[in-house]
C-alpha cells in the first residue's frame, strides 16, 4: 500500500468512525498501523480531525455522534410576552414576539427572530407588565401591529427554509398557553388568520416530566434547577425565556431523549 492510499485509509477510518463496525473498523486499523512508525497513525487521525473542523465538520459529527437523532430538522422555540396587569386585563396582547431556529442535530441555536410588537386595545402598559417583563413603554411604542409582526414571521419562516414541505419543523413553548390561548386568543379578537405551522408544538414541561419523572410545577425556574442549570438572563423576559428553553432542550437530548409533540390536532 502506498503512502498516499494508506493516508486515504486513515482518513475514511477516521471520518467513518461513527459508521463503521467496530470489529471491522479494529481490523482495519490493524491492517495498517504495520506501515508506520509508531504515533503516525494517530498523528495522522489529529490531522484529519483539524482539518475537517477547518470546514466545518468536526463539530457537527462530534454533535451528531454524542446524542441520538431526532425527529425533527428544526425546532422553533417561542416564548410570549403580553400585557398584563392584577386583575387580568383583557383582552391581553403579545408585546413580545421571539423565536430561536434550533438545529435538531446539534441542539445549536441557528438563527433568531425577535420584535416588539405595539398594543392597540390598551396601548399603555401597566406598571406590573413592566415590573413582571422588563418591557418599558419605550419599547413598544411606535413597534408594529401583530398582523405586520406575523407577515415578517413569515417572511422569516420562508428566508430561512422553513416553509420547505421536505424540512420538518415544530415550535417548542414552556407551556400551552402561547399557542393555545394566547396566539389564537389575539388573532380572533383581530379577524386575523392563523398560519398552520402555530397549530402543532411541544410543551416542554411535559417534555420534561417524559424525561425526568417530575412536574416543573414552577416552570423554567424548576427545569434548570432539576438539570442543575444556571438560568439565563431575567425571568418573562420572553428572549431570555427562549434561551432557557434552548439550554434545557440541549440538555435533555444529551441525556438522550427524542422529543415529541404534545399538543393534538386542531
Amino acid at each position: 500500500v502506498s503512502d498516499a492510499s494508506g493516508c486515504s485509509m486513515i482518513a475514511l477510518l477516521h471520518t467513518g468512525a461513527t459508521t463503521f463496525p467496530k470489529n471491522l473498523l479494529s481490523r482495519s486499523r490493524q491492517a495498517v498501523s504495520h506501515l508506520f512508525p509508531a504515533g503516525v497513525l494517530e498523528g495522522f487521525s489529529s490531522i484529519v480531525s483539524r482539518k475537517l473542523a477547518s470546514h466545518g465538520f468536526g463539530a457537527s459529527m462530534a454533535a451528531m455522534s454524542s446524542f441520538p437523532p431526532q425527529r425533527y430538522h428544526y425546532f422553533l422555540v417561542l416564548d410570549f410576552e403580553a400585557t398584563c396587569d392584577k386583575p387580568q386585563i383583557h383582552p391581553q396582547e403579545i408585546i413580545e414576539f421571539p423565536i430561536l431556529k434550533l438545529n435538531g442535530r446539534t441542539m445549536e441555536i441557528e438563527s433568531t427572530f425577535h420584535m416588539y410588537v405595539q398594543p392597540v386595545v390598551h396601548p399603555q402598559l401597566t406598571p406590573f407588565c413592566t415590573e413582571l417583563t422588563g418591557i418599558i413603554q419605550g419599547m413598544v411604542d411606535g413597534q408594529p401591529s401583530l398582523q405586520q409582526v406575523l407577515e415578517r414571521v413569515d417572511e422569516w419562516m420562508a428566508k430561512e427554509g422553513l416553509l420547505d414541505p421536505s424540512v420538518k419543523s415544530i415550535f417548542v413553548t414552556c407551556g400551552d398557553w402561547d399557542l393555545k390561548v394566547m396566539l389564537p386568543g389575539q388573532c380572533q379578537y383581530l379577524g386575523l388568520p392563523v398560519a398552520d405551522y402555530f397549530k402543532q408544538w411541544i410543551n416542554l414541561k411535559k417534555a420534561y416530566s417524559f424525561a425526568m419523572g417530575s412536574w416543573p410545577k414552577n416552570g423554567l425556574l424548576d427545569m434548570n434547577k432539576g438539570l442543575n442549570l444556571q438560568h439565563i438572563g431575567r425571568p418573562h423576559s420572553g428572549i431570555d425565556d427562549c434561551k432557557n428553553i434552548a439550554n434545557i432542550m440541549k440538555t435533555l437530548a444529551h441525556r438522550g431523549f427524542i422529543f415529541k409533540q404534545t399538543s393534538k390536532p386542531f
